[in-house]
């Protein structure tokens, strides 16, 4: 028995190194770690609630106090994914010395490393989709190909404009657009130091204040063969909502989750002066429902959370969405490679344990760095098998999404 729960427990360790090192995205971001889950007597269901930043206005040119009651409001995680790879092995492809820990490595490179690896791109494709829908945020011309510096710029102006720390910023970027983008810009080419490496790598390391990684996963979104569109007379826009109305101009067969538009005359403003920006607020397409459609962000009027106004930096009402043009990112039916330029603490990935079943023999759990991965093997009396099982248990949330940008660039061929 010993020899057997080390084994187990040396594969669930190997298990873990493969995925924490395979994560590109998740690696930088916020991992959360919940030990709640796995824990036998009193368990806290699938959901975590997350306090939101508290948010403020200015006493200005007064002595006079005027107090403000705290409005903090909560976000909801759900952790309730679960993923995994399964394997079996006859008795032949088990006949391992346990005890010999090379035996263990060409184990894991043979079978552990492949398994895990699928596992942990499929994870991160979808966590890094789920945030580049969730970022309403867009930086670049659709349509003209990343070639300069110019995109990442304005992306990296979006993030201040947001408020974002000037630290632990990263880019996700397609090796096509990489590539574009470092052809564009040898012109600054120097012989020496990261520059050097960039080139001869064929990639760009850091610039524009963000580290760069490539990463194929990047989420491509693909416009509908639509994207011309007012809200209703009626927007039912509300002060804090997340929904508007533009089912009767632009049929919910003609929306795309992800997809980013601007509405006239609804401009973004500084999240704490509350002064105007020269540019249209953005928003995504979150949900499509039956009458309305789900944005982010939510519309604040007035108050600490204003986040939209005239472009004078005037209080908007209600009734200035209605009958309003909308204006969506990319040209109808075309596809864009979605860079994304984010602080790590913009997204979260939380993983919580799972449960070491009780008539398990050979089942182990690690965790690291906020990460935590179970190992279950099990055998098949009936066909002479072995069993095994690879989990995770997470989700994800967009606690910060003012906190990171899309790139977009030319249309896919």
């Amino acid at each position: 028995m010993a020899n057997t729960l080390k084994f187990i427990d040396m594969v669930a360790r190997e298990a873990l190194a493969v995925a924490h090192e395979k994560c590109q995205f998740i690696g930088t971001t916020d991992r959360q770690y919940d030990d709640s889950f796995g824990k036998t007597g009193a368990k806290i269901g699938s959901s975590l609630r997350v306090r939101n930043p508290n948010q403020y206005t200015r006493r200005q040119g007064s002595r006079v106090m005027d107090v403000q009651d705290q409005n903090e409001s909560v976000q909801t995680i759900t952790v309730a994914t679960q993923d995994g790879v399964d394997m079996r092995f006859n008795s032949a492809e088990l006949a391992l010395d346990t005890d010999n820990v090379n035996d263990v490595a060409a184990f894991t490179k043979r079978y552990i490393e492949p398994a895990v690896s699928s596992m942990i791109s499929g994870i991160e494709a979808d966590y890094l989709a789920f945030a580049t829908k969730a970022t309403y945020n867009v930086a670049g011309t659709a349509g003209t190909a990343i070639t300069s510096l110019v995109a990442p710029g304005a992306a990296r102006a979006k993030l201040n404009q947001g408020l974002a720390p000037k630290s632990d910023r990263y880019i996700q970027m397609d090796s096509v657009t990489m590539a574009g983008l470092v052809n564009g810009v040898a012109a600054y080419f120097a012989p020496n130091g990261d520059i050097s490496k960039q080139f001869r790598e064929g990639m760009v390391q850091r610039t524009a204040m963000a580290d760069y990684y490539e990463n194929e996963r990047v989420w491509t979104l693909t416009n509908t063969d639509d994207v011309t569109a007012d809200t209703d007379a009626a927007a039912l826009v509300t002060d804090g909502g997340s929904t508007i109305d533009m089912h009767t101009l632009l049929p919910v067969a003609k929306q795309t989750v992800g997809s980013v538009f601007t509405v006239a005359g609804v401009y973004a403003c500084h999240p704490e002066t509350k002064a105007a920006y020269a540019h249209l607020q953005q928003f995504t397409i979150t949900a499509v429902g039956a009458t309305t459609t789900t944005i982010s962000p939510a519309t604040y009027l007035t108050g600490a959370k204003k986040n939209v106004c005239s472009s004078t930096g005037g209080d908007l009402a209600t009734t200035d969405f209605n009958a309003k043009g909308l204006t969506f990112i990319g040209a109808a039916s075309a596809s864009y490679a979605q860079s994304l330029m984010y602080h790590k603490d913009a997204f979260q990935f939380i993983t919580a344990d799972l449960p070491l079943m009780d008539d398990a023999h050979k089942c182990a759990r690690r965790v690291q760095e906020g990460l935590s991965l179970r190992v279950w093997q099990a055998s098949d009396i009936r066909n002479d098998e072995m069993l095994m099982r690879i989990d995770m248990l997470y989700g994800m949330a967009a606690l910060r999404p003012a906190w990171a940008s899309r790139m977009i660039g030319a249309a896919a061929a």
